[in-house]
């Protein structure tokens, strides 16, 4: 007997075993990867979604914290076809709800011919049908939850000093991972956090080397205040963006960024740099996507479907890309994204940066 249900906007109920009680809803997507799993679940680019894991079992390597890309769980519930125990206790104990003996195969192909879609989950030993599709019936839509930097940034500035005398860099945190000031540490580069709202004047204080936009959940439209920073700071600090940071930044210099109908998510998307002919594998996570680069070119695209990678401009000083370069796990080859950043920042750092 199914104690776990999934009402789908299609109008259909799904049934499971409920591995984590509750009830609660959320955009449903999906992700490919068959490992990882520890790293998307504490993904803040998963705020406010359903996440379904393609692969079949998830959590036959257990549940290590040092895997975590920040303190917490981040979607909103979890769908598999098959959640091990150590995974299904550790959601118990975050509080998210987690529903497995579902054909995610049948799912995802769902998702990946209709788009993400909306849904409501009831799971444990009072869930009923109508009780997922209440929670269906209030799940908004991902552009209209306009606080969602809120629910993942930071309240106050947090610093990560790192060893040497590289550049200093303002991370903006719109959900950043921590793979991300990690990399900036391991090249030297002193790291301050700050949240997504903050005024240009705090960043003046700092008189960065660098301003970063990381990664995040939502509508690149939401993020209003990290717009306008950029939009400050543009041509005076040299900047970077990765991911929700890249479409913030396309919005910030003219351009234009709409929802994809069910994103990019996984490990093994293909990114030709149109400059080089070079053809990279990369780690991605987002639903919405630059459509106009603007006043920024357009360098790299994503092979299966044309989509802009990577946009820059050397007049302005901007580098940004849509994947992930420091994901964990996930292929390198795009590392030297942090490179080629810093370096730029290092053209123009304060004397005391480049000693």
């Amino acid at each position: 007997m199914s104690d776990a249900y999934i009402a789908l906007e299609t109008g259909e109920v799904l049934e499971g075993r409920a591995r984590s009680p509750g009830e609660t809803h959320g955009e449903l997507v999906f992700t490919t990867p068959y490992t990882g799993y520890e790293e998307s679940l504490t993904d803040p680019s998963y705020e406010a979604q359903v996440l379904t894991f393609a692969y079949p079992l998830i959590g036959n390597y257990g549940v290590r914290a040092e895997r975590f890309e920040s303190d917490r769980v981040h979607p909103s519930a979890v769908v598999a076809r098959e959640l091990t125990d150590d995974v299904a206790v550790w959601l118990q104990e975050e509080g998210i709800p987690a529903v497995d003996s579902v054909d995610t195969r049948d799912l995802v192909l769902d998702i990946r011919d209709g788009g993400a879609m909306q849904c409501g989950i009831a799971a444990g030993p009072d869930a009923t049908p109508e009780k997922a599709r209440e929670q269906l019936s209030v799940c908004p839509h991902m552009s209209d939850i306009s606080d969602i930097g809120d629910m993942v940034s930071v309240d106050d500035v947090e610093v990560y000093p790192a060893e040497g005398d590289g550049p200093t860099t303002a991370l903006i945190h719109c959900g950043t991972k921590k793979s991300i000031i990690s990399s900036l540490n391991e090249r030297g580069s002193d790291v301050h956090v700050f949240p997504h709202d903050v005024a240009p004047a705090e960043i003046e204080a700092l008189d960065p080397d660098l301003l970063f936009i990381s990664n995040g959940p939502g509508d690149p439209a939401n993020y209003e205040a990290t717009q306008s920073l950029v939009e400050h700071f543009l041509g005076d600090i040299p900047i970077a963006g990765i991911c929700l940071g890249m479409q913030i930044v396309a919005n910030a210099v003219n351009g234009e960024t709409e929802k994809m109908e069910f994103g990019h998510r996984g490990v093994n998307q293909p990114v030709l740099d149109e400059r080089t002919g070079q053809v990279v594998m990369t780690t991605q996570n987002h639903g919405y996507m630059v459509s106009d680069a603007g006043d920024l070119d357009v360098t790299q695209i994503n092979v299966n479907d044309d989509t802009p990678e990577g946009a820059e401009s050397v007049d302005m000083d901007v580098i940004t890309r849509q994947y992930h370069p420091e994901a964990h796990p996930g292929p390198h080859d795009t590392l030297g994204f942090f490179d080629d950043v810093l370096s730029m920042a290092a053209a123009g750092a304060h004397p005391e940066a480049t000693q």
